[in-house]
């Protein structure tokens, strides 16, 4: 059984280590015991010379470093087959794929080979992150991501991405608060990182899988609320044009409008640990509509670009962030079944992980490496110079190479 953190954890990891009343004996280690004179000046003598040998700092991986700041961007179920081969032409149909306009659909991304293929869906990933980053999952080069959980579906994925373990208690969509600490609440109660842990969902159901009412995190997720008396006019103007446009789905909006709330955001307020998901892909595949699971993955390459670039103009973030890009699961790999995923599904287990940043040697796409959804958390704190394997030894370790 995977241990359950009580509701008071947080309240202790952002307190910090306490001074115990009394030693693991249960003897009161109020008053210390006397050290005999000779003793004491051997150890004073060990504790110099231990001391002069020392290196420098004792943080030296933190020194050595860059990244300041992580931006964390989850696609929903994005194939890694449109990823690292663009548009599928079995799927570039009416039949199988929904399509309603098939010769504009070839127009605007089939092209002779899968490179060109790529780079016309995803032109940021292709341009940016992979010639200067790493891209793990092609699984035609016999490099393999995939996801442990074995349900391949959205909350005990991002459960397992999210605390580097997987918890079998997580087995459903439902609204429940997660009882396990993600690494995001692990950071966020750090002094470094308190109150500077923010998350922007497209999904409604993040408040409980990062648990925001135990955790303290900000999560902005679904369709918003009318704003309060006072709000600015920018705040009401967006709430206008949510409760305009049509409602595709209940549980997720608009990914356009969940990074104009985290631009807004960013208007004010210089996060270092920013947690994007993107939840239209997932739905317009399960749609059945492959022309609008496309359309929405180009324009969330588009919105990543945009978020990216302005990172890197203001100062807090320019050369000092690193970023993170994957998916929960991924998706059946048939024309029927590209629609869907779960545990009667074996190959949306199979995904991709991108990593991006000052820090990450530029590899390209991995090739010959088994890597899991699991190893991202822990990859997430490292690139932040944090050990997250030593206080959660349950979660997988980082990702190989992504730190040189």
């Amino acid at each position: 059984m995977l241990p359950l953190l009580p509701p008071s954890t947080s309240d202790r990891l952002a307190r910090g280590p306490q001074s115990p009343a009394f030693g693991i004996s249960g003897e009161s280690t109020s008053v210390p015991r006397r050290t005999p004179p000779r003793r004491a000046a051997a150890l004073l003598l060990v504790w110099a010379l231990l001391w002069l040998l020392a290196p420098a700092s004792t943080t030296h991986a933190d020194e050595r470093l860059k990244t300041r700041n992580v931006l964390w961007i989850t696609l929903d179920g994005l194939r890694w087959q449109e990823l690292f081969g663009g548009a599928d032409e079995s799927l570039l149909n009416r039949e199988s794929g929904g399509v309603r306009d098939v010769a504009a659909l070839r127009r605007e991304f089939w092209r002779d080979t899968p490179e060109a293929r790529r780079t016309a869906l995803l032109p940021f990933v292709w341009s940016e992150l992979v010639p200067r980053g790493q891209l793990f999952g092609d699984a035609t080069r016999n490099s393999v991501s995939r996801v442990t959980n074995g349900l391949n579906f959205s909350y005990p994925g991002y459960s397992e991405l999210l605390c580097g373990f997987v918890d079998p208690r997580i087995d459903s969509n439902d609204k429940k608060n997660n009882p396990n600490v993600t690494v995001l609440e692990w950071l966020h109660a750090k002094p470094a990182f308190q109150q500077r842990v923010v998350a922007f969902t497209s999904w409604d159901v993040f408040p409980f899988i990062i648990n925001s009412q135990r955790s303290g995190i900000p999560v902005n997720a679904g369709w918003q609320p009318a704003p309060p008396e006072g709000a600015n006019a920018a705040d009401h103007l967006r709430w206008e044009l949510g409760e305009a446009l049509p409602r595709l789905w209940d549980g997720v909006r608009y990914d356009a409008l969940t990074c104009a709330e985290l631009h807004q955001h960013l208007d004010t307020h210089r996060p270092r640990v920013i947690y994007l998901s993107l939840g239209e892909t997932d739905d317009f595949a399960h749609d059945g509509r492959y022309d609008l699971y496309l359309h929405a993955a180009r324009k969330n390459d588009r919105l990543i670009a945009r978020l990216w670039n302005r990172l890197q103009s203001l100062p807090e973030y320019a050369g000092c962030t690193s970023l993170v890009l994957t998916t929960d699961h991924g998706r059946g790999d048939d024309r029927v079944a590209w629609k869907s995923h779960g545990k009667d599904l074996p190959l949306s287990q199979f995904h991709f992980i991108g990593v991006v940043g000052p820090d990450t040697p530029a590899l390209g796409i991995r090739e010959g490496l088994n890597v899991t959804q699991s190893q991202i958390a822990a990859t997430v704190a490292r690139l932040l110079g944090e050990d997250y394997r030593a206080a959660v030894p349950q979660a997988a370790e980082p990702l190989p190479g992504v730190l040189p």
